[in-house]
């Protein structure tokens, strides 16, 4: 099977031939293959004919990475929108189409930052028409821009907007009901009907609206949060059914843990994950930059000697 066919069959609640694998982001890569990918910012002042090269040359390098590593979906990130889209064109002609490329595309309100949680909660009490307004737009305009992209050759969407802490949502049940849901619902609908597959990421305790985040619809969940307490397991089987599942795999333990535990919470994500298919391999977050390049190389050996069916 190529890459993407394996990752559309799991998407598709469907058993490949192997479980396949990826990560939102990767952040290793200067450690563990000497540089980082290219940024948007490392382009400024460059001319056309250098910002042609060096796009080209990133997506070289994205590949070489990316399949190393044994991932299925290539995350595009760190360039403007013009950028990435050249970057899916090289890359898909490069490999023809051997991936499914991915890039984030959420349009919903995500957990405030200190500065702004507040005023969140005032504008909800005072002025939830006007909330609702400005969710309308960004939802508007993530559905645009995810169009844009797929037309480019990027045909799978992470949608990364955080609505859990690791006590439950920042919103009660029935007030993301009223201004998330919807939203959500309608930037996955117009990802689905562009052909492509939406990806719904939160971290956090999502139990409360799991069963609103699967009828929004989305190909796969992301996360599963085991330091949030969630458990792929019942996760699993409240609504393996109905929506792929990706990761659990523990990150607090691969920075602070032992080995034995990062071993442990491999084992207990690909073993309850895993079975009939439906399932990406993956940690709850990223391998983020500082985490001991070991640690994931661990996660990666052991996806290896499990993943087959």
């Amino acid at each position: 099977m190529t890459h993407r066919e394996r990752a559309v069959m799991a998407l598709t609640l469907q058993q490949p031939d192997y479980v396949p694998t990826f990560e939102l982001e990767y952040q290793l890569a200067d450690k563990v293959f000497g540089k980082d990918f290219l940024t948007e910012e490392q382009l400024k002042g460059l001319s056309p004919k250098e910002t042609e090269k060096a796009v080209k040359e990133n997506a070289e390098y994205m590949v070489h990475v990316y399949s190393e590593l044994g991932y299925s979906i290539l995350p595009l990130h760190y360039l403007s929108e013009e950028h990435m889209k050249e970057t899916a064109r090289y890359i898909n002609r490069m490999t023809n189409n051997e991936f499914l490329l991915t890039a984030h595309g959420d349009g919903t309100f995500a957990i405030p930052d200190g500065d702004g949680m507040l005023d969140f909660v005032y504008r909800i009490a005072d002025d939830p028409d006007g909330v609702k307004e400005e969710a309308r737009k960004m939802a508007d305009s993530a559905i645009e821009h995810n169009k844009r992209l797929r037309e480019a050759g990027i045909d799978s969407f992470i949608l990364c907007s955080d609505y859990c802490f690791n006590n439950g949502p920042f919103l009660s049940p029935a007030m993301f009901e009223e201004f998330i849901q919807p939203y959500l619902a309608e930037i996955i609908a117009a990802i689905r009907a562009d052909g492509a597959y939406a990806i719904k990421h939160t971290d956090g305790n999502i139990m409360p609206i799991l069963d609103q985040l699967v009828e929004c619809r989305p190909h796969a969940l992301h996360s599963l949060d085991p330091m949030a307490g969630v458990d792929i397991k019942e996760v699993k089987a409240r609504v393996g059914n109905q929506v792929a599942l990706c990761g659990n795999v523990h990150c607090a333990h691969l920075q602070t843990g032992t080995d034995e535990e990062v071993l442990e919470s491999c084992r207990y994500a690909m073993e309850n994950g895993k079975p009939g298919g439906g399932y990406i391999f993956c940690t709850s977050n990223v391998p983020f930059r500082g985490m001991p390049v070991e640690r994931y190389q661990m996660v990666l050996d052991f996806w290896r000697a499990n993943r087959n069916y």
